[in-house]
This record gives C-alpha cells, structure tokens and sequence, in this order.
C-alpha cells in the first residue's frame, strides 16, 4: 500500500471529490483525519465509511470552518494526537457567487477568498508548523480549471484559484530544503455539487455556454474523481519525491510517470507564467 501507517488530514472530506480523496487514502493504509464544515455530514460520513477502515488504521471526522484561524488550529491539534503527520490535502472550497461581475456583492467575493485562500493559507501554516520540525511532508492544494483559464460569470472561483496554485509554487520554493513537497491538483470536471450550482443558476447568470456544458457533464458524463484521488495520493505517497511547485492534471498530465521527466520538473513545466512574444516566435519591435 502506497500510504501505509502514514498519518494524513484532508478537509473538505465529507462529500464530493474530498469524500473520494478519503477513501482513497483509506484504501492505500493511511491514517485519516478529515473535516467538514457541519457535524452531522462529518457523522455520516464516519457511519458511512467505518466498513473501510482497515484494522489498526484509524478515521477520524470533526467539524471545521477553515476560514477561522481557531477552528484550524483545533484541527491540527487533534492531528498531533496521532503523530507525525505526512500529507495534508486542501480541499475544502467553494464556488462563491455566479453572475455577471458587476453584480457580484462584496460579502459573497469576501466569502470566496476567506474559505478558497485565506482556509488554504491558515491550513498550510499548521501543516508547515507540523512538518519542518520532523523533516518535511506532502501539502497538496486543489485547484482547478478557474485558475488557468477565464471564467467569465465566476470571477472569484477564478481568482482565488489562481490565487491557491501561486501560494503552491511559492511555498514549495520557501520549504523545499525542508522536505516540504507543495502541488497543486486540477481534478477535472466533477459530477459535484459545484455543478448543481450552475445548474440551479441558469444560463443567465452563468452564461449559456458554461450552462450548456454542465448540463452535459450532468447528463453523459464528467471526470472520474477516482482519478484525482488517485493523483492525490500519488504526490501524497514517496513515488513523487522530489516532485514540488506544479499544478498537475489528473485528467491531462502523465502523472503516473512524472518520475522519468524529474530532472525536466526543476524548470517551469506545470506552473503559471507570463507569456512574452518569443515564447510564440514572435518579437515585437518598437
């Protein structure tokens, strides 16, 4: 097993992708702790999950809001209580207010950036506390599409997810001599409740061609969250070592192989960047 005895802690882990983020952990031996914003969903999903947990590993569930910085450290004091922990996976977020931008309300944008950066940042503090000190860990951040393409009509969703994958790269270059692997993960289109809420918004206010591709994924099909799990547990597990700062694909990327291409990995593959002409063999003269 990948993570075998390791001591994980995922939030956002009672339903959607970061309910399939903690099976997988449990499946591949780990330790989990997860958290949830409303204790009756942690409840049910420690009822639901119990028949998994493999004998003499342990799953732990407790209500979190990872915007305020008491609930986070409750959080990772209850972490402690298990030892060493190795992997941290942020993926508690939401999608924040949908519509055209000049009617987003500064409360609704507020929310976006206090539960999708400020949560990501105060996780990230704890897990860094926790690992520089035992010699490193995996911290692994979820973004998304949002942060490298545009997306009209979800101008926070956009923004804080661009915001997640440049907090990845720069603390991966502020704790690499530490041991302390950052990454980012792109799951994919997800059949989650991010899509319901498109769905419930409509094409006015989300725009009639990311309307019309939800409605899609919703009726044929979307990305198998397995897969991101599965990403998920690769960067968590030691077959990424020496793997840090990238956003990766689970749908897109060969991640399943990065090992071979590591050497390339130390340059600026999988990160955000700026453009210039010649990177299109182009040279604007003035």
């Amino acid at each position: 097993m990948k993570l075998s005895g390791l001591n994980t802690l995922v939030t956002g882990g009672s339903q959607g992708f970061g309910r399939h983020i903690v099976e997988a952990f449990l499946a591949e031996g780990a330790n989990v702790l997860f958290c949830a914003r409303t204790a009756a969903d942690v409840a049910r999903t420690l009822t639901e999950l119990a028949p998994k947990v493999a004998q003499g590993r342990q799953l732990i569930g407790l209500s979190c809001d990872v915007s305020d910085p008491a609930s986070v450290a409750a959080l990772f004091a209850r972490a402690a209580t298990l030892g060493r922990l190795h992997a941290v996976v942020n993926n508690a977020g939401i999608y924040g207010p949908i519509g055209p931008t000049e009617d987003v309300a500064l409360a609704d944008w507020n929310q976006a950036w206090a539960v999708n950066v400020t949560g990501t940042l105060l996780v990230c503090q704890h897990a860094v506390r926790a690992m520089k000190p035992a010699g490193g860990g995996r911290i692994i951040n979820i973004s998304g599409g949002g942060a490298t393409t545009p997306m009209p009509r979800l101008v926070a969703y956009a923004a804080t997810k661009a915001a997640v994958v440049r907090l990845t790269e720069t603390l991966a270059e502020e704790y690499r001599a530490d041991g302390i692997f950052v990454n980012a993960v792109a799951p994919g289109a997800l059949r989650t409740r991010f899509m319901q809420q498109v769905l419930a918004a409509g094409p006015e206010k989300a725009g009639a061609a990311f309307y019309a591709k939800n409605k899609k994924w919703t009726e044929e099909g979307a990305t198998d969250p397995r897969l991101g799990a599965a990403l998920c547990v690769y960067l968590a597990s030691a077959e990424s070592e020496g793997i840090t700062g990238k956003l990766i694909s689970a749908q897109w990327d060969p991640w399943r192989d990065l090992q071979k291409f590591r050497e390339e990995l130390q340059g600026d593959i999988y990160t955000l960047r700026r453009i210039v002409p010649e990177d299109r063999g182009r040279k604007f003269e003035t």
